[in-house]
């Protein structure tokens, strides 16, 4: 292995990793929580890839422009996770779906986790 190898991400194989299912909730009513503007997105920085959070603090950021411009103010958001489905198309890679109701409508948030450096990290994250 080459040096600059040696220090680069590693990838990592699913038997090596811990179940997904709890960080694929809690990443979910993290970044629910992000959006509604509750919880800073610096709290979610170990779980995402470079990308995912860059799009996620660009989403927040619009979140909140939105919410100043009605003058809303920030609150928890009250959801409910109806269903969790999640698949491995790859060693080391889960991607899943959470369904999810709040009290005016419900929401999708797909994710992709990747394990790297033998812990899993959300690289790509989508909220419809």
């Amino acid at each position: 292995m080459i040096l600059h190898e040696y220090f680069a991400p590693q990838p990592t194989s699913t038997q090596d990793l811990p179940d997904p299912v709890p960080l694929i909730e809690g990443l979910t009513r993290g970044v629910l929580e992000v959006l509604s503007g509750v919880r800073e997105v610096d709290q979610l920085v170990r779980w995402l890839a470079e990308d995912a959070y860059r799009k996620l603090v660009t989403r927040a950021n619009l979140s909140a422009r939105a919410r100043s411009a009605r003058a809303v103010a920030p609150a928890r958001p009250v959801f409910e996770i109806l269903s969790l489905r999640h698949s491995s198309p790859a060693d080391g890679v889960v991607e899943a779906v959470v369904i999810v109701a709040g009290p005016a409508r419900s929401r999708a948030v797909a994710m992709r986790l990747e394990g790297i450096d033998r812990r899993w990290r959300a690289t790509s994250l989508a909220v419809l």
